[in-house]
């Protein structure tokens, strides 16, 4: 009785008790709610200094207050190493041994408590590798190989790069021949070649929150032996991935895979049992296959394929796609009278299938008195205000862990129609129906009871009051109006609530709209009318298919006809099919309604074919059968086969035998495709008013094999080593292949023999074939023919080509060598040609080596020429200086032996002084120019003369001079610009040093002495401008 009295004292205020027993009110109250939840960290191990955030805010009211766990115990923030800044927790000092594990935040207020998830603290280290020294490694020239990182203990996991040399000279792509694995560190070569020789280091790095650090090995030494005769090797996986792959969605996935080989083989990556998925990217073709945001869609098995001119091997694995718990179903926040159950369920999906465990305030709930827990469903019976509170539902597999929180409030309230009385007014149409609410709040449930007036209302023909405390009234009239009060009554007290019920005119339509027929694209009118009650509102709305229609919309397709209000036609502007249908006009008041319908029919191209199958593929040919589509009341006239392959990129239409589909056909077949190709087929039907939509596409489908019916292009060849004939040819595209297991049949044979040597080639990516035989002669007259085959048979063959065997190196010298020095820098060879015949080959040209007394001959410089020119002009060499020359002839081979040396001298060097004290006088449109003349020293060739170069706007003009003159008359410019003189002497050693002026029309007399121009003439570079290049120029001003 005492319990009675104290909760009929609280009347409207619903209590519920959190842990602690403080008092949790309903209105104002709010459990709490994460906003931020801690997340795990990695912090540098042996970092003393710093300190670690770990982050956590809730939204409640009264504002929460928070504590933490660390495995389960309690964390002492009492400690100084330990401070709360708001919800957070700081650990200052961090250390490995008592910090490291997994936190949980508690937020807590009167009306419950909740636990975050789990943030786990870990710490980070790399440790430097071993100072010992590495065993060196030998490759040989062609072979594959590969160096050991083995990085040092650490977490988390890291990168990996490698340098060569020293540091930053980080290894760069080379054309796929070097390869860092991610998993191991390692560094692989598919191919060794000679400068691949030096020392290698594997820098490693691990990102950690607050730093990132890197250290690197001793250094890894590499020594490639050179081989001439490198053998050519198929390809050999070594870098591979394991069997079974697990994969997490939304997450990234990687496959390794890299091969050994000569030629350095080509990577592909394909999904066996399917498409390879698009956002591979160009991963696709790469040693890294990367498969961004995983689906369950991308499971399965995966194949590694590495292929060079020498063969193929390839590698499988299976990716099977794994997920961290997903919520499905929650609960949410419940208000629930006292002694009542509840029922929760909790629905998580994730693979493996995730586990579910129950919370109340933060404690685990298990099955016992009241409570039962059976997976992801909570039962409470008999509800009291202890179980009020906060309940988490726990979803957890072991790729992670999720929570859902929901405030359970344990209501009693005696009854209180204060926030939701029964409506003061309550207007109702004639002849219709009313129903009127009684929802007072109240707990436990009360007992309701209508009255009119003093009479109470019980279940009747026109009168039902249900168990809810609703209450109906049908075929309502004049004399139901009037006041009904609701009564709520339950242990803890009673209330009520009065209305009056108002009754109105009915609303009825006058004109109701009729049925329309339109071409697509027209426009109609739709009319419905209506009569109502004088005192209410009337307002239309239309329905298509009872989908209310959007009338507001200025840019739609549905416009209201303005008018008096008991108008509400419809206007529907440029018909579509879709818009066909029944068109329902509703007239409303704010008591009843009235509605009318009509049926709008739109004709227009049909709708798209249903049902396509293929059927009896053939090679060339398939069967398509479909059912007709939607006519949309206007006969189909016709069809058209629409096809796609991956040779195109859009939708083309496709051969047909016969060619036109009439419109009552429901089947044809398909011609002109090619053999071994996927094809995708639609649909299209048209009548007189267009073309419809397309039918669904056809599943994939792949086209019977057939022999190759071309043969390959581009067959040509030449060139290779000695006693070598290479053929070369255009690799088959895809579209010409008719089948797998295909490669290509080379015949060949010297011209004249009858007979023909015949060779596979197994490989259709493979463009060369290399015929090897010591027997074969230089440079010997081949007939070359190919053809295709697959597993259905051979193709034909190509048009006989002509090509030759490799060549040897000519075998004969020029003779009768001669070379003259031409200037100090400069000297001229000639020779007498070699025989065609002689030359095992095509002669491309000569080669001039020519090295200084006293070097070897093996450091000599060389020229070529290109074509069958016997004369040449060297340049770059030093002044007074004693060279050898020889000269030998060379094709694609190499070139042939030398021929007997000879000697020039180069001249002595022209002085490197520019003419002094250069003057000028102008007159009128003229300018003369003088200056001392240039003496030579003992070791400086003769002046022979001098030389003017003038230069005005871009152009220029040389005039040449003897010995004897020192002065020069020149034009100046009509437009009072200004010219560049430079004067330089010239001799048998070159041209000497420059000294430069410039002269305009009024600058009058002047002078300048020894102002040495840095022109490109002032420098002695090897450059002689010969007396036909000075006429020529001379011939641009008249000079």
């Amino acid at each position: 009785m005492g319990l009675l009295l104290f909760l009929l004292s609280l009347s409207s205020l619903a209590l519920s008790y959190a842990v602690g027993g403080d008092v949790c009110i309903t209105g104002h109250d709010s459990g709490p709610v994460f906003e931020e939840q801690p997340s795990s960290v990695v912090y540098p191990e042996g970092l003393s200094e710093g300190k670690v955030t770990l982050n956590c805010q809730a939204r409640a009211s009264p504002a929460a207050t928070y504590s933490w766990r660390v495995n389960g115990t309690d964390v002492p923030v009492g400690d100084p190493r330990y401070t709360l800044v708001a919800g957070n927790l700081v650990i200052s000092g961090p250390q490995f041994v008592r910090d490291g594990g997994s936190y949980q935040c508690l937020a807590i207020n009167r009306c419950g408590t909740i636990l975050s998830r789990a943030a786990n603290l870990k710490f980070g280290y790399l440790h430097d590798f071993p100072g010992e020294g590495r065993s060196p490694q030998t490759a040989y020239e062609g072979a594959g190989a590969f160096l050991a990182c083995q990085p040092p203990a650490h977490y988390p996991a890291l990168s990996y790069r490698w340098f060569v040399s020293e540091f930053p000279s980080f290894m760069k792509p080379d054309g796929g021949r070097w390869f860092v694995s991610q998993v191991t560190g390692n560094l692989y070569l598919a191919k060794a070649e000679p400068n691949d020789t030096a020392s290698y280091f594997c820098f490693t790095t691990i990102n950690m929150d607050i730093s990132t650090k890197s250290t690197f090995s001793k250094a890894n030494q590499l020594t490639v032996q050179p081989d001439a005769n490198a053998r050519k090797s198929a390809p050999a996986i070594k870098v591979g991935f394991p069997a079974e792959t697990y994969a997490l969605t939304g997450h990234t996935t990687q496959l390794e895979c890299f091969a050994y080989g000569n030629p350095v083989p080509k990577l592909r990556w394909r999904k066996v049992d399917g498409l390879l998925p698009s956002k591979a990217g160009a991963s696709a073709e790469g040693p890294i296959l990367t498969l961004p945001e995983m689906t369950f869609h991308e499971e399965g098995v995966y194949e590694c394929e590495a292929y060079n001119s020498e063969g193929r091997d390839t590698q499988q694995g299976r990716i099977t796609v794994q997920a961290q718990p997903e919520w499905l179903q929650v609960m949410s926040d419940s208000e629930v009278e006292i002694s009542s159950e509840l029922h929760w369920t909790c629905v998580a999906a994730g693979k493996p299938r995730p586990s579910i465990r129950w919370l109340r305030n933060g404690q685990p709930l298990s099955t016992q008195d009241r409570v039962e827990v059976n997976g992801g469903r909570l039962k409470v019976i008999n509800l009291a205000l202890e179980d009020s509170g906060m309940y988490q539902c726990v979803a957890e597999n072991k790729h992670g862990t999720i929570y859902s929180n929901a405030e359970l409030r344990v209501q009693v309230q005696v009854p209180d129609f204060r926030s939701n009385p029964v409506r003061r007014l309550v207007p109702a149409a004639r002849g219709g129906q009313v129903m009127m609410e009684c929802r007072p709040r109240a707990a436990p449930k009360p007992t309701l009871f209508w009255s009119r007036g003093t009479e109470l209302l019980t279940n009747s023909s026109r009168v039902t009051v249900t168990p809810d405390g609703m209450l109906r009234i049908h075929n309502i009239s004049r004399a139901d109006e009037g006041k009904y009060t609701c009564f709520a009554e339950n242990y803890l007290g009673k209330a009520n609530s009065t209305g009056h019920l108002s009754v109105r005119d009915a609303t009825k339509i006058t004109l109701a709209p009729s049925n329309a027929d339109i071409n697509q694209g027209e426009n109609v009118t739709l009319q419905c009318h209506a009569s109502h009650d004088p005192t209410m509102d009337l307002t239309f709305t239309w329905a298509l298919n009872e989908a209310l229609l959007d009338l507001e919309d200025p840019g739609g397709p549905y416009h209201r006809v303005e008018g008096k209000e008991t108008i509400g036609d419809l206007l529907i502007v440029s018909g579509q099919l879709s818009q066909a249908g029944t068109y329902s006009c509703t007239a409303q008041t704010v008591v009843d309604s009235a509605s009318a319908s009509a049926k709008l029919v739109v004709r227009g191209p049909p709708g798209p074919p249903g049902g396509l199958v293929v059927k009896n593929v053939a090679a060339t040919s398939v069967e398509l059968r479909w059912s007709r589509g939607y006519d949309n009341h206007s006969p189909i006239g016709k069809y058209v086969i629409m096809g796609h392959s991956p040779l195109s990129p859009g939708w083309k239409r496709m051969r047909t035998d016969p060619s036109n589909i009439e419109g009552n056909a429901e089947s044809i077949r398909v011609v002109g495709l090619l053999p071994w190709m996927d094809y995708e087929f639609q649909v299209i039907a048209s009548n007189i008013l267009g073309s419809g939509e397309p039918s669904m596409s056809s599943h994939t489908i792949r086209t019977q094999q057939a022999a190759p019916t071309v043969a390959p292009s581009g067959l040509g060849g030449g060139g290779g080593d000695r006693n070598e004939l290479i053929i070369t040819w255009t690799p088959m595209a895809r579209e010409y292949q008719n089948g797998d297991g295909f490669g290509y049949i080379l015949a060949f044979r010297k011209q004249n023999s009858p007979t023909w040597v015949v060779e596979r080639v197994s490989n259709v990516e493979s463009s060369r074939y290399v015929y090897s035989n010591q027997s074969l002669s230089p440079y010997c007259l081949f007939e070359v023919k190919i053809k295709a085959y697959n597993r259905k048979g051979e193709g034909p063959f190509s048009q006989i080509a002509v090509v030759h065997s490799a060549e040897e190196e000519p075998t004969v010298a020029p003779s009768r060598i001669n070379a003259t020095a031409l200037t100090a820098f400069e000297m001229q060879v000639s020779w007498d040609p070699i025989q065609h015949l002689s030359t095992n080959g095509i002669l491309q040209g000569y080669e001039i080596r020519y090295w200084r007394q006293h070097e070897r001959e093996a450091s000599a410089d060389r020229v070529r020429t290109a074509g069958l020119e016997t004369t040449a002009r060297v340049v770059g060499l030093r002044p007074s200086t004693r060279y050898h020359v020889t000269v030998m002839a060379y094709n694609s081979a190499g070139t042939g032996p030398a021929s007997p040396r000879t000697t020039v001298t180069t001249r002595r060097p022209p002085p490197n002084r520019p003419p002094g004290n250069v003057s000028w006088k102008t007159d009128g449109s003229w300018v003369t120019v003088r200056w001392d003349h240039v003496k030579t020293l003992d070791n400086e060739s003769a002046v022979l003369g001098y030389k003017v170069l003038y230069k005005h706007e871009g152009q220029s003009a040389l005039k040449v001079l003897d010995k004897g003159k020192t002065s020069v008359t020149l034009p100046l410019p009509k437009d009072n610009g200004y010219v560049v003189l430079e004067i330089r002497s010239w001799g048998e050693g070159g041209d000497g040093a420059a000294q430069e002026t410039i002269v305009s029309r009024d600058s009058g007399t002047g002078m300048m002495v020894q102002n040495q121009a840095g022109s490109p003439w002032s420098n002695h570079a090897p450059l002689l401008l010969t007396a036909t290049l000075s006429i020529t120029l001379i011939g641009l001003l008249d000079l």
